[in-house]
């Protein structure tokens, strides 16, 4: 097998060929057909999340087929196509495992952070972890579901039933929940990069009733506003544009430190949270809702061994929806 690694913090990812990993008990080896390229994946290979093993292989939105099962697996089956998103093992036993709060286990193993992940041609991943994918839809397609899919959706239900749902940062996640706003019947506002016409584009073709700058007032009070971008200047600005009781949701396993701020724009029961993983409860339910909803994602293809442009496109904020590398 072939996979890109990550040697130190910062480094290139080099291509190195490796001995394929056999599954152990419970686990399948899954042949890689898509892997999305993620915001998480630069904060990785950018060194700023704690505890990273080294060397590792990036990559947690990953799409492929199974061709061994180990031991003790019994509802996935060789040949079968299934999704292995970022949540990629829980202890099953400690309080938040217990309580349904999985996404919050004290010991998690995660996809392409703490075990190796889908930039490359195989895995193994934790069966328990894997989301059959049926065979509608082509892979490089449904790779953004697997994370910036299934967290916006976290996110979009943390919202609240609230009508105006405003989205700042327009990249993968945004265009994917903007489709399931729409179809909810919501309105979403999409607030991008000041001047990035071609994400506001984006947006307005898929439903916003208004993009503009992530700076701008938007043109009605929103019921709440996800934060996707890693920039925590924009906590602020989110506060001022939710109403009364409104929610702002930070999105991402990473941000920029949050300023300071008045207490008078977060008084009045307004509300700051944060999302943290996904459930399988929460992969179960999108994958439903993406189907019904007709969800269309907007990808540009790499082929693997060019994941460092992938990355380094995403970084200068230079990709439109989604990067999915292809072995």
């Amino acid at each position: 097998m072939y996979a890109m690694v990550l040697a130190a913090p910062g480094a290139a990812l080099t291509m190195q060929e490796r001995p394929e990993p056999a599954p152990g008990a419970g686990e399948v080896r899954v042949r890689v057909s898509a892997c999305g390229v993620c915001r998480t994946d630069l904060h990785v290979v950018d060194g700023e999340l704690p505890d990273i093993r080294y060397p590792i292989v990036p990559g947690h939105e990953v799409v492929g087929r199974i061709d061994a099962v180990g031991a003790g697996v019994t509802e996935l089956t060789p040949d079968m196509r299934v999704g292995v998103p970022w949540l990629g093992w829980t202890c099953g036993h400690c309080t938040y495992c217990d309580s349904g709060q999985e996404n919050l286990c004290d010991r998690p193993q995660f996809t392409g952070y703490t075990r190796d992940g889908g930039f490359a041609t195989h895995l193994v991943a934790d069966a328990r972890y894997c989301f059959p994918l049926g065979e509608d839809g082509d892979d490089v397609s449904l790779a953004p579901l697997l994370c910036a899919g299934l967290i916006g959706w976290r996110s979009l239900v943390m919202a609240g039933g609230g009508k105006h749902i405003g989205i700042y940062g327009f990249g993968a996640a945004g265009h994917i929940v903007a489709q399931v706003a729409h179809w909810q019947g919501r309105s979403v506002y999409a607030f991008t990069r000041n001047g990035d016409e071609e994400a506001q584009q984006l947006a307005r073709s898929l439903g916003a009733v208004w993009a503009g700058a992530s700076e701008d007032a938007p043109p009605a009070a929103l019921d709440a506003a996800i934060i996707y971008a890693p920039v925590g200047a924009l906590v602020p600005f989110a506060l001022r544009a939710v109403r009364k009781g409104g929610r702002v949701i930070c999105a991402g396993i990473h941000m920029s430190d949050i300023p300071a701020f008045p207490y008078s724009i977060l008084w009045q029961e307004r509300q700051l949270v944060s999302v943290a993983n996904l459930t399988r409860q929460d992969g179960i339910d999108f994958l439903k809702v993406a189907a019904q909803a007709n969800i269309t994602t907007h990808t540009t293809a790499f082929p693997l061994e060019r994941a460092n442009e992938a990355l380094a496109r995403l970084r200068e904020g230079k990709l439109v929806g989604a990067a999915v590398l292809r072995p």
